[in-house]
């Protein structure tokens, strides 16, 4: 094999790959596996071609696909395809650095995206995109590559859906049948498939496309999720790491991934729901939904009333609306649309809170796509982890937090909750944790202390576990995906650290990045298309 390798375009696996997680020869094997699967990737290479009409990425973005192993400890055996795009960097041959590959988190995210970057010119990403490929990707499972499914697109977006708070037993109840039918469903639709849906696999998957695009080393940037795959991929592939950014960083701790996670989350998102309601309040004087954060409170639960008792238009209940509020506390973006959309219905011009939060039946397109990130979403969680069992456990932690966390505690349980059933195998996580004289380079973390969806004792977790990194943390700020902002504290160090490779010689503190501003004239923005290009939301 060794004399069929194209030059420069494989590296083979260093000894942390085949001795990570538990050292048992199923790792080792699956190591080996990463190694061939690669080598063969690098010989085979990516046939670029014009992307398929029907995805929309129109040229000079091009399109491919690589085939990887369904099981890596059997790299001969079934293979699946991982989609991929490109566009090729805009700069002299002598500035091209090699490709940057890209993942948005979720799970369930889609990387294809990100080459519109360059196509559109994106202010914050001109510099690099002059030195690198912007490289894309559909994880396995996701959209165009391989993809899951749990249960029919159209039944999984049509509302109203039941109150995820619930009332009483029998809500439970009903909640928990939802939740165990969902996983019977991932099983009989997608069981082949469910096994290998993990992290350590979306990672191998990653050092393939690394080969197949002919490069020696990664170049990686992970939001989100993204960055669990970063971590993951530092402690599998050290050697294999050229510059790595990861921004908005899960908590990689094994006791963290994934059931205690997502409890630290919930106590997130209520910090950053608390934030935005004082932007609100701050800003009565246009918005008129009240003048303390006690106040906005009081509006929204007149309104998750109201809905429960009659869904608004007769579409739209508490489950809803939570769905289409999270993006507030998600994203500093989504503050003006979302807090124009619901004053514009509190004020009596009701049909665009309604448009907004209801499920649209007739695109069946992203009626597909939404089903399929959850499935991925659910797959990949519920296989990265042994999860608890005991319904007693989740009853009492859930409600615990919801006492003094309610925005979204119960529903993110039920959301997990398919994995208390999960009909397929459960991984152990893997412990991330590279030292000194492993060969991984300096990896930059990018952290806001205030981030809902990715606490920031993530950020801090993972900097102490990878040795050599440095940590970036803008102090005051929520929004999830740093490197997306506006905030030139942070733009010149990711610049630098992409271009250059400079990294400060000790840990930096940034200021927040600017607050929304409410404008004489707010255009009423639909937060669809504000939220287009931003991390996943789970």
């Amino acid at each position: 094999m060794a004399g069929t390798l194209i030059a420069g375009a494989f590296v083979a696996p260093s000894a942390a790959a085949a001795d990570t997680q538990t050292g048992s020869s199923t790792t080792v094997s699956a190591a080996r596996g990463a190694a061939i699967a690669a080598a063969r990737a690098g010989r085979k290479g990516i046939t670029w071609k014009d992307c398929p009409a029907a995805w929309g990425f129109a040229a000079p973005i091009q399109c491919g696909w690589v085939k990887v192993p369904l099981d890596y400890t059997k790299p001969y055996g079934k293979q699946i395809d991982i989609a991929v795009d490109r566009a090729l960097s805009t700069g002299t041959k002598a500035e091209r650095q090699g490709a940057l590959v890209y993942n948005p988190g979720g799970p369930g995210g889609s990387g294809m995206r990100f080459p519109l970057r360059v196509v559109n010119k994106a202010p914050l990403w001109v510099n690099t995109s002059k030195a690198y490929d912007f490289v894309g990707f559909d994880p396995r499972g996701v959209g165009h590559s391989t993809p899951i499914s749990c249960i029919d697109p159209q039944k999984f977006v049509a509302g109203p859906k039941k109150d995820p708070v619930p009332d009483n037993a029998a809500d439970k109840r009903y909640q928990r049948k939802l939740a165990a039918d969902y996983a019977d469903g991932c099983k009989k639709r997608s069981g082949w498939m469910l096994p290998h849906m993990t992290t350590p696999n979306t990672v191998r998957d990653i050092d393939v496309i690394r080969a197949a695009l002919h490069e020696k080393k990664l170049n990686y940037l992970g939001v989100s999720y993204g960055t669990y795959i970063g971590a993951v991929y530092a402690e599998l592939f050290p050697t294999h790491v050229r510059r790595m950014i990861v921004d908005s960083v899960v908590n990689p701790s094994k006791e963290k991934i994934w059931y205690q996670a997502n409890l630290d989350q919930d106590v997130a998102f209520q910090m950053r729901w608390n934030d935005w309601k004082k932007w609100v309040a701050k800003n009565d004087a246009h918005f008129h939904l009240g003048n303390t954060p006690a106040k906005v409170e009081a509006q929204w639960l007149k309104l998750r009333a109201a809905a429960k008792k009659a869904p608004l238009g007769g579409k739209v209940g508490p489950a809803e609306l939570i769905n289409f509020f999270q993006s507030a506390p998600y994203y500093d973006s989504a503050w003006l649309p979302v807090t124009q959309t619901w004053a514009d219905y509190v004020a009596g011009n009701t049909q665009g809170l309604i448009d907004a939060a209801s499920p649209d039946m007739s695109d069946t397109a992203g009626n597909i796509s939404a089903e399929n990130g959850n499935a991925v979403y659910t797959a990949v969680e519920c296989a990265d982890a042994k999860w608890p069992t005991s319904w007693a456990r989740w009853d009492r932690d859930n409600t615990r937090l919801h006492k003094d966390y309610p925005f979204m505690t119960w529903a993110n349980a039920w959301m997990n909750l398919p994995c208390a059933t999960w009909g397929a195998k459960q991984s152990n996580p893997v412990e991330v944790r590279v030292n000194r004289g492993q060969g991984l380079p300096s990896v930059l973390i990018v952290q806001s202390t205030r981030d809902a969806a990715t606490p920031y004792d993530g950020a801090v977790s993972l900097h102490n576990r990878l040795y050599g990194s440095r940590l970036i943390t803008e102090k005051g700020a929520g929004s999830h995906g740093v490197t997306g902002l506006v905030n030139p504290c942070i733009n010149n160090r990711v610049d630098a650290y992409l271009l250059r490779g400079k990294i400060d010689a000790r840990d930096v503190t940034c200021a927040a990045h600017a607050a929304p501003v409410v404008p004489a004239a707010p255009a009423r923005a639909k937060v669809q298309d504000v939220l287009a290009d931003l991390p996943a939301v789970k």
